[in-house]
């Protein structure tokens, strides 16, 4: 029997709500938003389940989310979402905070072996029997009013979103579902920590075959890209498209002619953008050498390989064991940061993004396996 449905559209009704959700043990949430031409997500509707009653809450009428903030930081009550790392940007965004504690039935589904990056129609399959509507999925959610369809649909993901969770509840012992819950204080730590723009000029593809100082233009270059797109509300594409940016940091062009013959340069960025990105990289590739970024590692050669697949087979065996989703154990870029730490023959150590549970179970046999294969 479907719940039912409950708008919040005043402050008033939304800080009642939030002081009695905050009595209850747990509460679902998801949300709806817009995401095409800008850097942050515009948030549609946010949904939230109790297990007797699904709420939509409207955030084109709501001011005050100091009542939503305070429930998602509120430790006596978990937050259950599904496949989140979208809904926390919003919730972040709308709300300067993010839930804690966080249950994502996704992960849950893959710490019982059901499955990695489950969909959630599909999880509601597998273990409710029900079939949901697609129909609404890629609908106008800041259109007001909202149809009956959307309505009913934003509703049905809280609805059974409860169901999923006393569901993958029953089935997950203490131990792994403590090591779910500190999955969730990552995420949500990851979250808190914006990036640095200065550091974002690392993430460019073949950036390791730049020179010192033809890093420190990139590195200009992709810091003022960042923070455009923050500051313009735009995709970061739109200010300088992602395959522009190492030509431009290795021939530096000095002039309009020469920038918009850049590989997957727009005219739009010339016009709109191209004084200033000629003062910026003239201005930066007069950096003081000893202001140079370090060399970029270089990726690890193709020999490699075996000894990643090796690695892999230790998470494998673990996953097997505990009857676990296997793409839950080991990262490929924690097991590539691994063999940087000694390669070709050095001390291998431990990267710091191999944390928590991973790091005890698993990381030992990690070294030990290394430390094997140079023998």
């Amino acid at each position: 029997m479907a719940l039912a449905i409950q708008w919040l559209k005043d402050d008033a009704s939304l800080a009642r709500q939030c002081a009695f959700w905050r009595t209850l043990p747990f509460i679902v949430l998801d949300t709806e938003f817009m995401r095409v031409d800008t850097f942050y997500p515009i948030a549609g509707l946010l949904q939230v389940g109790d297990g007797q009653g699904a709420f939509l809450i409207d955030p084109l009428t709501i001011s005050d989310w100091a009542p939503l903030s305070g429930l998602l930081e509120d430790k006596q009550v978990t937050k259950v979402l599904h496949a989140c790392s979208e809904d926390l940007e919003v919730l972040l965004k709308l709300t300067g905070s993010l839930p804690e504690p966080l249950f994502d039935t996704q992960l849950a589904a893959a710490y019982l072996g059901l499955g990695h990056s489950m969909g959630y129609s599909r999880l509601v399959h597998e273990l409710l029997g029900i079939a949901l509507p697609k129909d609404e999925t890629r609908s106008d959610w800041l259109q007001r009013p909202l149809t009956e369809l959307q309505e009913r649909y934003a509703a049905a993901d809280v609805e059974h979103l409860a169901e999923l969770y006393l569901a993958l509840s029953e089935r997950l012992d203490q131990t792994k579902r403590g090591w779910l819950l500190e999955d969730g204080r990552e995420l949500v730590a990851n979250l808190k920590q914006e990036s640095d723009p200065y550091q974002a000029y690392k993430d460019v593809k073949l950036g390791w075959r730049l020179s010192r100082q033809q890093l420190a233009v990139l590195r200009a270059i992709c810091a003022w890209r960042e923070q455009e797109a923050r500051l313009c509300n735009q995709p970061r594409n739109r200010i300088v498209r992602e395959r522009s940016l190492w030509p431009l940091a290795r021939l530096q062009p000095k002039d309009k002619v020469a920038l918009a013959r850049i590989d997957d340069m727009h005219p739009r960025t010339v016009r709109q953008y191209g004084d200033h990105l000629i003062e910026l990289i003239s201005e930066a590739a007069k950096t003081s050498p000893d202001q140079w970024p370090e060399p970029l590692s270089e990726p690890l050669p193709p020999e490699i390989s075996p000894i990643l697949k090796d690695l892999r087979l230790i998470g494998q065996s673990e996953a097997e064991r505990l009857t676990m989703a296997p793409e839950l154990m080991l990262r490929k870029k924690v097991l590539e940061a691994l063999i940087k730490s000694g390669w070709p023959d050095g001390q291998y150590v431990l990267p710091d993004t191999l944390r928590g549970w991973r790091r005890e179970l698993m990381g030992q046999a990690l070294l030990d396996r290394l430390a094997a294969l140079r023998t």
